[in-house]
């Protein structure tokens, strides 16, 4: 099936590892130019050799989300060098703030909401006047389950992951006008080095709260992205999309 991204340039926040590699990687296979923004030069290299490898092309350039002239000075580069960037993907996240609140560190709670939020507000803020001028635009966040059930321990990653559900839909509705939409996915428990790093009495438990009793693959949350960031998705936006297999489902 022809998604319609061909040539387009897609830019891939996180893209040097996980879930974020994986969209890249598919973006590639669809056609579209691959724009991969990350601290992790190492990983960003790789997936770039394999995404040229395919075929492809693909430019990675190291950037801190957090820092907005930063973001606005690498998306012009990726327009400068691959064309007009009219399809984000906001993957690059971080969760290293993981204790109750009352214990909480309030620089690990500021780190939170500098890049998993303010992130992807500065990203978006960056590439919106190029699609506003082709008229022509796709934006998807990568959310989390977290956002929406909470996560004990995880009051940092959990509000600004549920902050990500209310950008979009605003987004969506600023920038309609301008064949712009704005989605949300919030994957549940997927296989990345997150999960492996769990113990493995708490995997077997989270499992079996999940429909298929097993975690899912990067590659799952990549064909949802890319097809909410195809032409074949044209009237989907304001949605958040819930990538869980059925964990935020209640059973008794």
């Amino acid at each position: 099936m022809d998604l319609g991204i061909k040539d387009r340039v897609a830019v891939v926040t996180g893209g040097a590892r996980g879930i974020g590699r994986a969209i890249a990687l598919e973006f590639a296979r669809e056609g579209a130019k691959v724009g991969l923004l990350d601290i992790f030069d190492e990983g960003m290299a790789s997936t770039a050799a394999e995404i040229e490898a395919l075929g492809g092309t693909a430019l990675g350039l190291h950037c801190d989300v957090g820092e907005s002239e930063q973001v606005a000075a690498t998306f012009q580069k990726f327009s400068a060098e691959l064309g007009p960037v009219t399809i984000l993907v906001n993957s690059a996240a971080v969760l290293d703030n993981v204790s109750k609140i009352e214990i909480m560190d309030q620089r690990r709670w500021e780190r939170d909401l500098r890049v998993n939020l303010t992130g992807v507000f500065n990203c978006i803020r960056a590439a919106l006047p190029t699609m506003q001028q082709e008229n022509w635009g796709r934006i998807v966040s990568i959310s989390s389950v977290a956002g929406v059930l909470g996560g004990f321990g995880q009051a940092g990653y959990s509000a600004t992951k549920s902050g990500l559900l209310g950008l979009a839909k605003t987004v969506a509705l600023e920038q309609g006008r301008y064949n712009i939409t704005s989605n949300v996915v919030y994957p549940g428990i997927i296989a990345t080095e997150m999960f492996q790093f769990m113990r493995d009495d708490m995997k077997d438990r989270i499992r079996k709260r999940i429909v298929f009793r097993k975690e899912g693959e990067p590659q799952d949350v990549a064909w949802a992205v890319v097809f909410l960031c195809s032409e074949k998705a044209r009237y989907i936006t304001g949605v958040a999309l819930d990538l869980s297999a059925g964990l935020t489902l209640f059973t008794f």
